[in-house]
């Protein structure tokens, strides 16, 4: 099933996945990496755990997720992300690169319009 490989790196999906009514993540950040660890046939692999990264309020930029520190953090999601970019509102400072952050909103404000 590995086809050679000794290591699986795991994402944080189906993580993002909020509940209808109370908006909170269905799953927990590290459900990815427990689910396949429990796979048939994965046991010979190591599975790596991606690490979550979140904008820090405090540091005002991208970090690594302290649970210690929870309230700190915001995540940003790539629709909110969107949303903000599509409105030409700029997303706190240190998520992203200015130039970097133009480029994304002059990409989704032409979606928006059709382009």
């Amino acid at each position: 099933m590995s086809a050679g490989a000794n290591f699986y790196i795991v994402g944080r999906d189906p993580a993002g996945l909020p509940h209808p009514d109370t908006k909170v993540d269905l799953y927990s950040p590290m459900h990815g990496g427990k689910v396949l660890a429990m796979a048939p046939g994965m046991p010979q692999l190591e599975i790596i755990p991606f690490r979550v990264a979140a904008y820090d309020t405090k540091a005002k930029g991208m970090a690594f997720f302290d649970p210690a520190r929870k309230e700190d953090f915001d995540f940003i999601s790539g629709t909110r992300m969107r949303g903000l970019a599509r409105a030409g509102e700029m997303p706190p400072e240190g998520f992203m690169a200015p130039a970097a952050w133009s480029v994304l909103a002059d990409y989704y404000k032409g979606v928006g319009e059709g382009k």
